[in-house]
């Protein structure tokens, strides 16, 4: 009796906040309150009183927009975040989706303590369950199996699995064998445009027992002896993720067709939210119930368990603090996101050379010599390591060691390493640039959450080649730019590699890609121009004219500041004083005061050029309406390297025409002073 009551509780709280914000899905919340319940009350190991304990199962909403059921259950499981407070109160609840309430309209990590990741993009939230029993088996393998055996449970519907990016991560979680993960499926058959028999008419269960997963199946959602059973077999199974197939029916409650199917993306409306209360033996007129006993009988099983549970790992962690201190200190140091003393003390140096490396080749010896001292960095490649140079040399694969393989899943790739930044590690994944368009919406969810991931992108232009089109990327680095909370950083040569990577490590506060060359680039001279430091704050003036003032700012970015360097020399040549500041990162440089950046910028030197191998989107911000912007806005051509960069005017003379031009045309244009 009393595991109904906490269900009707969930559902109708679920109601009422979706007709109070005349917003959101109350379906979903209804269908599977039950589900939830049993999973929260029985099996969670949880303990509502540190929502930050490391041996706390996961719970993630994939489909996000079911958020109210997370929300009551927060609520009701009484959850409370580091600062003492409730994480949702009911006051919560009435604000649901509304400005500075804890319950926006789709689970946001950091934002509301109790939830594990942001969801909402359908699909991603179950790739990044995945990530997260990919760390735990990471950190039991290196540390201590009593201490990381959590589970990870993702909730997830119809709409989850039809995106491309939950048969990644299946097809992932299958070849790795990950008995700790546990998808449960809410089978309603419903989406948004109606009924999934217009689109969705696979099965499912078979399609997950070829991926190699246990597979159970709920043939009713209200259920509980079923569900209870379903979820115990999950506990047995020992080599295998778990799929959790419940059928429920959208909206289970609403007495009527048109309220069922309404249910899903829209509220009941007043005379609906009625007839569920109704059907359900609730007060039709009671609005955020919660009776004492609901709360009572939830605490007496996820928080009674929770607790001891987490004394139990706290006793643990004592013991093998005192076993193995070196390896528990790295757990601390972990749980506090900071990195060892010295960590960046074997960073390699390159001494200047001609010839040169790629900065692939460069940041991947930058790499290795952190990993050497960051024994949670790990990551890997989408089929691509030999490429990217994102290899840890010396190292074995997964689970026994940090390499990790994705196969050709960029979506899935990128997604994962969010789960294992959740989780404290500190990962990285590698594709060619071109290719982050299939991981676009991972790492929009990795800046949503400010999580330290590193998206390491090589082949960074069209100096790729003969492979053409397809693989040169053209608009990507605006892209990139422009999402908040991502630091994008192209480096020039072999020691700004270096750099790159020491940032983007010693970043807490957001994600980092990492755009580099599959071509080598000369090791510049640091004795002759400013050291690679400079690259720390996104921009720094990279050589200046002798003895005199400059009369024109050349700016480039990674394999263009080459350019932009022998043209300094051949103005010079002719009497012309430039400036060439290396610009690797504009977020970087736009976080420096004013006074840094107008003096890498002097404002009274309109004379400008900017050069970089991608589309000019952006460039005017550095150059002025009348600077001048040699970039590319096609989609380039197959062809040797050479010869493209000259066919589309990446060539020194290219950019000593253009500064030519620019001080002429500031020469007519000028006003003579009286």
């Amino acid at each position: 009796m009393s595991d109904q009551l906490c269900i009707t509780t969930l559902r109708t709280l679920a109601i009422d906040a979706v007709q109070a914000a005349a917003s959101g899905h109350p379906g979903a919340p209804m269908g599977l309150a039950p589900t939830a319940h049993i999973l929260w009350h029985r099996f969670l190991r949880y303990d509502p009183a540190d929502t930050t304990w490391p041996g706390r199962d996961r719970f993630v909403l994939s489909g996000g927009h079911g958020s109210a059921l997370l929300y009551a259950l927060l609520h009701l499981a009484k959850v409370t975040g580091p600062d003492g407070r409730e994480a949702v109160t009911l006051d919560d609840l009435k604000n649901f989706r509304q400005p500075d309430s804890r319950c926006p309209g789709h689970p946001e990590y950091g934002h509301t303590p109790g939830v594990e990741a942001t969801t909402g993009p359908l699909g991603t939230g179950l790739a990044t369950a995945v990530g997260m029993a990919m760390a735990a088996r990471r950190l039991a393998t290196r540390y201590d199996r009593e201490l990381f055996d959590y589970d990870t449970y993702a909730l997830c519907g119809d709409g989850d699995l039809m995106e491309g990016v939950a048969a990644e991560a299946a097809s992932l979680a299958g070849h790795l064998g990950l008995s700790n993960l546990c998808w449960i499926y809410d089978s309603n058959r419903i989406s948004i445009e109606g009924a999934t028999d217009l689109t969705f008419t696979e099965d499912v269960a078979a399609r997950f027992r070829a991926y190699g997963w246990h597979v159970i199946e709920v043939p009713d959602g209200n259920d509980l002896t079923a569900l209870t059973t379903a979820f115990e077999g999950f506990r047995t199974e020992a080599a295998r993720p778990t799929l959790i197939v419940v059928t429920t029916r959208i909206g289970y409650g609403a007495p009527t067709k048109e309220g069922t199917a309404a249910a899903h993306g829209e509220p009941l409306g007043d005379t609906e939210a009625a007839a569920a209360k109704r059907a359900y033996g609730w007060p039709e007129d009671a609005r955020f119930l919660v009776p004492d006993t609901a709360y009572t009988h939830m605490a007496a099983g996820i928080a009674q368990r929770g607790a001891a549970r987490r004394r139990r790992w706290e006793d643990r962690f004592e013991q093998y603090a005192a076993e193995h201190p070196d390896r528990a200190a790295e757990l601390l140091l972990m749980r506090e996101g900071a990195l060892p003393d010295g960590w960046d003390d074997g960073l390699p140096s390159f001494p200047a050379d001609p010839a040169g490396l790629a900065t692939r080749a460069a940041a991947g010896l930058a790499l290795n010599a952190a990993a050497a001292r960051i024994p949670w960095l790990l990551g890997g490649s989408a089929d691509l390591a030999p490429s990217t140079k994102t290899q840890l040399t010396g190292e074995a694969d997964f689970p026994e060691g940090r390499n990790l393989h994705y196969g050709v899943r960029e979506f899935a790739a990128a997604a994962v390493t969010n789960g294992l930044a959740l989780c404290g590690l500190r990962p990285y994944w590698s594709t060619f640039l071109v290719f982050s368009d299939f991981a676009r919406g991972a790492l929009r969810l990795s800046a949503l959450m400010r999580l330290p991931t590193v998206h390491v992108f090589t082949h960074d232009s069209l100096a790729v080649g003969e492979d053409g089109p397809t693989h040169q990327p053209i608009e990507h680095l605006a892209t990139l730019r422009a999402m908040p909370g991502l630091v994008t950083i192209r480096p020039a040569d072999a020691n700004e590699a270096t750099e790159a990577w020491r940032v983007a490590l010693t970043r807490t506060d957001g994600p980092t890609a990492l755009a580099l060359t599959r071509q080598a680039l000369p090791t510049l001279d640091r004795k002759s121009y400013a050291p690679a430091s400079g690259l720390a704050l996104g921009g720094y003036v990279l050589a200046d004219p002798v003895d005199r003032n400059p009369d024109i700012l050349l700016i480039a970015t990674g394999s263009e500041v080459h350019l932009a360097l022998e043209a300094h020399h051949k103005l010079a040549a002719e009497g012309i004083a430039a400036r060439v500041v290396s610009l690797p990162s504009w977020e970087l440089f736009e976080r420096q005061p004013k006074e840094y950046q107008d003096a890498v910028l002097p404002p009274a030197i309109t004379a400008r050029v900017a050069v970089e191998l991608g589309a000019t989107l952006g460039w005017d911000r550095y150059v002025g309406r009348r600077g001048t912007i040699i970039g590319i806005d096609d989609f380039g051509a197959s062809g040797p390297m050479t010869e493209l960069l000259s066919r589309f005017g990446f060539t020194t003379d290219a950019v000593v025409q253009a500064a030519r031009e620019q001080l002429d045309d500031l020469s007519r244009t000028s006003v003579p002073v009286p």
